[in-house]
């Protein structure tokens, strides 16, 4: 069983680390993984042999508190900790500003020349001076008292972590402190004025005061930042609508979107958010699922149609089914994905976890030698070698180990998220900037996944609309995958069609249908040879467009040929610029296909890439496999179903197109748009992830490995270099917000190759064959319907070419797209479509009226 928990009191990586070792100790625990960024745990384990409250008791042993995630009523919306908890830092930097201002005034400030009361001033006010300094230090002590609290419970539990450096370090200030004002009433009773001065120059009040509250501005830094670093979190929270309206026994209520249970009807109006997953039942709209898809364009829904939660209804009003509620909707899997991707661990990390365990004891370790090793010099007074304990022990940051990976994989695998990627494990993030091998399904993630016309070849003599009349009126009866592509090209092309008649199959060959008393075929080239049909150089087209993996239709009519439609599962707009863009990231791209060779190598060969044809889905796993032994770091891109095994033997399996269980289940990344140029942003977010990752742990052990030697004071007898406790706490504080300021700069990442635009590739060729062209009689008006003209300009360029022509009369109108010529003398179609052709347009229609 997999469980989450909330955990509090985490400060430091070395806290993390204790809280994942107590609850490793028990029976039964299978993995654990503890994010202090989310101050959450996972755990895996056996049910039958642990129980929530053992795991929760082990925590608690270890000096920290945890309860199971999500325990809260409907009623009463959870707290939100980390607002509230950056709200009271906020209350406690003030309050210690408030002393800390006149402290450090009063200690500090006659050195700069500041007038001070003449009561603190002189040698017999020493003890005044020093009594005054204690009283200001107490309230910021209280106020922060946290660090002690939390800091020597964790050392009596033999888990010592950041807060105890700040509690050992400002304490000995403190005390030592509190011991120079015992010495000076010692002295001052005993009439040495001297030797009590000496003691009222060695107050570290100041220094005690200052470390607490510098930390505090440092933690408040750090817990603005992280709040940033979950904001993609928070933005898909708010999209979800807060209430719902049902109609429960015929009467329509509003509930909070809780309370919405599977099956009940609910009401959609214009310009709301769909509160749930479901299926319309009543009416039509246009769906925006951009903030889900990423799609910017409204989706048209009908009855039966699926529709997301979260996304907006822009027109219409409907009424739908809940199918999917509370936890098992689209948005709150997308949620759980980012924040278990927020909460997983990267291989990377796994080094600065182990350092972290140990950093805190070797640290308290290097601080007591330190000090042992002046006072054994003896050249320095005691308060030289604790300034230099006190130092080492504030300087060292365990904060900028613990953070520098969390920070980076939160802020990334939420700007994938904005991008419609998901990431569901820091591992596949970090794999992914390894990948050096791709392999591509080719149905549904290279291809549309359904053919279209991709070719419309006329023969002599036709115009394009009445091929497209014709064919869409035959095709229209059938029910085959071809017949829809056909028709779906006429509606495109506005096409009006006829309704046809008598309807005949021929096995292996095609259909015929009477579209108002013609006799139409529509099939391959053995119908047309059955048929007594003439195809001519038709015929040698054919082949070709064969070779290019298409399938050509042959259209006639009472047995003159119209022409031919080649049709394709075409490739995605963006497919080209997809596999490009892994050529240019040095990426083997390799194409897996249940598809026949001929068709998979026209493809292979538009794309250059290589290819594997007529696999079954289980090769498809064998073939990952084969990349993998020859060395290569594999990534997998399918639907997500048929290529189950092959997403999951990859190094990271990308499923594109979300929608399906499997696709969620099996895949490391999900896409949710079905566009192949996110698996390059994917991978190209990888990389600067981990560069991110990279920086932060470089900053992480280069701060520490260069500030506590100079705080030890390594560098004191040759350069007079020391560090003073007070710096020593600035520069702690600010490594952990310099850490979680360059994870943010992640927001900033911007994929780098730009969207093709969607164009129609349809290819439309005029054929000369020996068939007789029909000729027009004389004195007569026709409309021809033209494509390409813009502007004024271009319908006085169609006007001038027609009127050119002996015998033509001609009027071209821009807004109907059309030119009406009256005919003198007699004049061929084909003469009146070269003339318009020549002067750089296109005739797809011609009347006659």
């Amino acid at each position: 069983m997999k469980q989450k928990f909330d955990v509090t009191g985490m400060t430091c990586s070395a806290c993390s680390a204790h809280v994942e070792k107590s609850v490793k100790q028990l029976q039964g625990i299978e993995n654990v993984n503890v994010n202090l960024l989310q101050n959450s745990m996972v755990v895996e384990y056996d049910e039958n042999a642990l129980q929530t409250d053992e795991i929760i008791q082990a925590v608690q042993k270890g000096g920290y508190g945890a309860s199971v995630h999500g325990q809260t009523t409907t009623a009463e919306p959870s707290r939100n900790v980390a607002a509230e908890e950056m709200k009271h830092m906020k209350k406690r930097l003030i309050a210690s500003f408030c002393f800390l201002i006149p402290l450090f005034y009063i200690s500090m400030g006659h050195m700069m020349g500041a007038p001070l009361p003449s009561f603190l001033l002189g040698n017999e006010n020493v003890l005044i001076f020093a009594l005054t300094q204690l009283l200001l230090t107490i309230p910021v002590l209280v106020i922060n008292k946290k660090y002690f609290v939390v800091g020597f419970q964790s050392l009596w539990n033999r888990s010592p972590n950041m807060d105890t450096l700040i509690a050992v370090g400002s304490g000995a200030s403190v005390v030592y402190s509190v011991f120079a004002i015992y010495a000076m009433a010692y002295h001052m009773g005993h009439g040495d004025i001297m030797a009590a001065h000496h003691y009222g120059m060695e107050l570290y009040f100041e220094s005690a005061a200052m470390i607490l509250t510098l930390i505090t501005v440092g933690k408040y830094m750090e817990t603005r930042s992280k709040g940033k670093t979950s904001e993609a979190i928070s933005k898909l929270m708010d999209l979800a609508p807060k209430k719902a309206s049902v109609i429960r026994n015929g009467v329509e209520t509003e509930i909070p979107v809780e309370q919405v249970q599977k099956g009940d009807i609910v009401v959609v109006r214009p310009g709301q958010s769909i509160p749930v997953d479901g299926v319309i039942v009543e009416g039509f709209s246009a769906i925006d699922e951009s903030a889900i898809t990423g799609e910017s364009i409204p989706v048209e829904k009908q009855v039966g149609d699926t529709v997301i939660g979260a996304t907006v209804n822009k027109s219409g009003y409907f009424q739908m089914e809940a199918t999917k509620v509370g936890n098992d909707t689209t948005l709150s899997q997308i949620i759980a994905l980012v924040e278990e991707a927020g909460a997983s661990k990267a291989p990377i990390a796994k080094l600065a976890d182990k350092v972290s365990g140990v950093f805190v004891p070797v640290v308290m370790g290097i601080a007591l030698i330190a000090m042992l090793a002046w006072l054994f010099i003896g050249k320095e007074p005691f308060s030289f070698a604790l300034s230099i304990g006190i130092a080492v022990l504030v300087i060292s940051c365990p904060c900028a180990l613990g953070l520098a990976t969390p920070t980076a994989i939160m802020v990334g695998t939420g700007k994938g998220a904005e991008y419609g990627i998901l990431v569901k494990s820091a591992e596949s993030l970090e794999i992914a900037h390894q990948i050096d091998a791709v392999v591509l399904d080719k149905t549904g993630t290279l291809t549309q996944g359904k053919p279209v016309v991709t070719d419309v070849v006329l023969a002599k003599g036709i115009l394009r609309n009445r091929l497209l009349k014709q064919a869409a009126a035959v095709e229209a009866l059938s029910e085959h995958p071809l017949a829809d592509a056909v028709v779906q090209y006429a509606k495109e092309k506005e096409i009006a069609y006829e309704k046809a008649e008598n309807l005949q199959a021929t096995a292996g060959q095609g259909v015929a249908a009477d579209v108002n008393g013609k006799r139409i075929l529509a099939g391959n080239l053995k119908m047309m040879q059955e048929n007594n049909i003439p195809v001519h150089d038709l015929e040698q087209t054919a082949i070709q467009l064969a070779n290019e993996g298409k399938t050509p239709l042959f259209f006639a009519e009472d047995n003159q040929l119209l022409g031919v439609m080649a049709l394709a599962d075409t490739l995605k707009p963006t497919s080209k610029q997809a596999v490009d863009a892994f050529h240019q990231m040095g990426i083997d791209v390799v194409m897996l296909t249940g598809d026949n060779r001929r068709t998979a190598q026209a493809i292979a060969d538009e794309l250059q890439i290589q290819v594997i044809a007529e696999v079954l889905p289980q090769d498809k796993e064998q073939e990952v496999r084969r990349l993998q032994e020859s060395g290569k770091k594999v990534a997998m891109i399918g639907d997500g179903i048929n290529d189950a095994p092959a997403l999951m033997r990859a190094d990271v399996g990308v499923a594109i197109g979300a929608g399906t269980d499997v696709a969620m289940e099996s895949a490391d990344i999900v896409l949710m748009k079905s566009d192949l140029q996110d698996a390059v942003t994917a991978i190209e977010l990888s990389h600067a992830t981990i560069r991110n990752i990279k920086q932060n742990l470089f900053w992480a052990f280069f701060y520490n490995v260069c500030g506590i030697p100079l705080a030890a004071g390594v560098f004191f007898p040759v350069l007079g270099w020391k560090l003073n406790p007070m710096f020593a706490a600035a520069a702690m504080s600010f490594s952990s917000a310099f850490v979680v300021g360059n994870a943010l700069r992640l927001k900033l990442f911007q994929p780098k190759l730009a969207k093709a635009k969607t164009t129609d590739t349809t290819t439309i060729t005029t054929k000369t064959t020996n068939q007789q062209t029909h000729e027009e009689e004389t004195n007569m008006k026709k409309v021809l319907k033209i494509e390409g003209m813009m502007c004024g300009h271009c319908t006085g360029r169609v006007e001038k070419a027609l009127n050119d022509m002996d015998g033509v009369q001609a009027v071209v109108s821009l807004d109907d797209k059309s030119a009406t010529v009256t005919l003198s003398k007699e004049l061929s179609d084909e003469a009146l479509v070269q003339a318009v052709t020549d002067a750089g347009y296109e005739v797809v229609d011609i009347e006659t009226k």
